[in-house]
């Protein structure tokens, strides 16, 4: 969490509903919310939560690969080429 991020109590949340929604619309900082002291949920616009999921995605795709590097299930730039080259010329 960044440490902009503000933190409020769920006492503030119920009571200050409206207000929450127009600041995080039009400054994107996420709002932390606790209950009894503890962190309970993060509030998030639309906009940064799709940008989130898509970060999400791309660190999935990257984990996969490099499993499959350990795995060794992967061919060098070379060989590739050389085979995208042969087919070109076919």
């Amino acid at each position: 969490m960044k440490l902009s991020t503000q933190i409020k109590p769920i006492s503030y949340l119920k009571s200050h509903t409206a207000e929450i929604v127009k600041t995080i619309s039009a400054t994107r900082e996420p709002l932390l919310i606790t209950q009894n002291g503890e962190a309970k949920l993060v509030i998030l616009d639309v906009k940064s939560y799709e940008n989130w999921e898509e970060s999400l995605a791309l660190l999935k795709l990257l984990a996969l690969g490099n499993r499959d590097i350990e795995q060794g299930k992967f061919r060098n730039a070379e060989a590739v080429f050389a085979e995208l080259d042969n087919t070109e010329t076919v």
